[in-house]
């Protein structure tokens, strides 16, 4: 039998995203809650965000949702990481700027633990693709077209995406 490279390079995206999404499940959390969403999407899924990030580059004019999402078009699959932010009940915390957690759920804050929770589900997921040498870049423009299209069917308030490739040259680098 002979498995020729895009076939090798298919299976290994696919198994690299989901140790990515192991990664982020089992990063360290603030007082143990895991609020954290993970998944991967590929296909009409992936196209969907890509379309997105390119309306809201015309209906804002940040045109780096365009830019990034030609890197989503040259990606294999994205992962998306989405954060439930929620107060984690810290006494005298403060970090969200308000006085405890019940001042910041009556004034709609976030939690800036839950929110760095997510920063290190990030951290732990990107290290495995690059420990396997996937390229791939953290993009909030993909969390925030996910966000509008209702990706995550949750609660969640905050995401990014990471679009994973395997290339000769990483398109995620020279974006220009």
């Amino acid at each position: 039998m002979i498995s020729k490279s895009q076939e090798i390079e298919d299976r290994a995206i696919e198994y690299i995203a989901d140790l990515m999404c192991v990664a982020a499940r089992t990063a360290p959390k603030g007082k143990g809650i895991d609020n954290l969403v993970v998944m991967t999407v590929k296909g009409r899924v992936k196209d969907q965000l890509s379309e997105e990030m390119c309306r809201i580059a015309q209906t804002t004019g940040a045109d780096f949702f365009a830019r990034d999402a030609k890197c989503v078009e040259k990606s294999a699959l994205v992962v998306l990481l989405g954060q439930k932010v929620k107060p984690v009940g810290v006494p005298s915390c403060g970090y969200c700027g308000f006085a405890n957690c019940q001042e910041n759920t009556k004034n709609s804050g976030l939690c800036s633990i839950s929110v760095g929770d997510l920063g290190i589900a990030i951290g732990s997921a990107v290290s495995i693709a690059s420990q396997h040498h996937a390229d791939n870049r953290i993009m909030f423009s993909i969390g925030r077209a996910a966000l509008n299209l209702a990706i995550f069917e949750e609660e969640v308030k905050v995401a990014y995406g990471i679009p994973l490739s395997v290339a000769g040259k990483n398109p995620f680098f020279d974006r220009g």
